[in-house]
């Protein structure tokens, strides 16, 4: 759910009285006839649907089990939930990269979402759960694609083979080295959370404070495939304002999608993960163009106070091709100072430390060697 959506839901939480929760209609989970996954058990517990004002407020919460009906691994999947099609906060998504549920295998689906809808249409009918799209293992997709999650599906494929191949070589040096690489991950992890950035279109902006011409710093990433030339945004307390950013294709290859990384500063020269940003653009071999004038970016409160920008860095994270086939750096690439303490580990990489909190080296070392 996007920024602007949870805020709408928070004001309509505070502007009306409630009339009381209501056990929501059973959803319905609406796959297509030849969909490579199956409904084979679900659990909506809890999942309420309430009038506050002039909206529904539908609290969702899914245990829901699937099975692959196909004969090739499912390595990732995503679904979309839509309590009312038109209505800001009406619907949301749930993604989940890094699987690997071979032919025939169940695996588990949690769902918790906050959605709106409007109170006309109480009792109107379910929310509906339906496919997107599913990844293969050999990186064929499945799915209408409406979210494009096809792409962010394979971003994630492509990032946890690189992941999983560099805690893999640790690994082979021996099982010190493999710690030693394991908490230096989590020592990253427990560093500054990601801000949720709130990326307006059409360049609107709410702050009236008078901006200032700030140039972007960059990140040139070996081996990117796009290069981050020159850049400049107007900035105005907590936000950045139509930012203008010229972008080289160097590559032999036609792109048509280039989602940038970006490293925030504040006043007090703490650096932190603004998430990045995804940008639809058709650029030939050896083409340059400006992508992201039409934007506002605007950072959240901390604590109250809107978060000042005083210097913006930016990256390439990953690059789509005409072909369908994405790019994403290489580890030594990710290594660079400048992205060390900001950028937060892919999913894969989290996973993989999780395994390692909660069951510890062994469990990791027997994880990495199914790959």
């Amino acid at each position: 759910m996007s920024s602007k959506s949870a805020r709408l839901i928070g004001a309509l939480l505070c502007a009306a009285g409630v009339s009381g929760a209501a056990t929501l209609p059973l959803p319905k989970i609406d796959f297509p006839a030849d969909s490579p996954v199956a409904l084979l058990a679900s659990d909506y517990s809890g999942s309420t649907e309430t009038t506050r004002g002039s909206a529904l407020v539908v609290d969702l919460h899914a245990a829901l089990t699937l099975r692959n009906l196909t004969p090739r691994s499912i390595h990732g999947l995503t679904l979309l939930v839509e309590a009312q099609e038109v209505t800001p906060g009406g619907k949301a998504s749930v993604t989940l990269p890094s699987l690997a549920v071979p032919p025939g295998e169940s695996f588990p689906v949690r769902i918790d979402l906050r959605l709106l809808r409007p109170v006309q249409a109480a009792g109107a009918g379910a929310v509906s759960v339906r496919l997107d799209g599913v990844l293969f293992e050999d990186l064929s997709f499945f799915g209408p694609n409406r979210l494009n999650s096809r792409r962010s599906l394979l971003v994630y494929e492509m990032e946890a083979r690189r992941d999983r191949k560099f805690f893999k070589a640790q690994l082979d040096e021996g099982p010190a080295r493999l710690q030693q690489a394991v908490l230096a991950s989590l020592a990253r992890q427990g560093g500054q959370p990601a801000l949720d950035v709130q990326v307006l279109h059409g360049g609107r902006a709410t702050n009236i404070e008078p901006g200032r011409e700030l140039a972007f710093a960059f990140v040139d990433l070996p081996g990117a495939p796009v290069q981050p030339r020159d850049g400049v945004a107007m900035v105005a307390g907590n936000e950045a304002r139509t930012p203008k950013l010229e972008v080289l294709n160097r590559s032999s290859r036609t792109v048509r999608s280039v989602e940038l990384g970006w490293i925030l500063r504040d006043p007090s020269g703490r650096e932190l993960s603004a998430g990045s940003i995804p940008s639809d653009v058709f650029l030939a071999p050896g083409e340059q163009r400006d992508i992201l004038k039409d934007v506002t970016l605007r950072l959240p409160s901390r604590q109250g106070t809107p978060m000042a920008i005083a210097a913006m860095t930016g990256f390439v994270s990953n690059v789509e091709f005409a072909d369908g086939k994405v790019w994403v750096p290489e580890r030594p690439a990710l290594s660079d100072p400048r992205l060390q303490g900001a950028v937060s580990p892919s999913p894969e990489e989290q996973r993989l430390m999780q395994i390692y909190v909660k069951r510890g080296l062994t469990a990791l070392e027997a994880e990495l060697r199914k790959y």
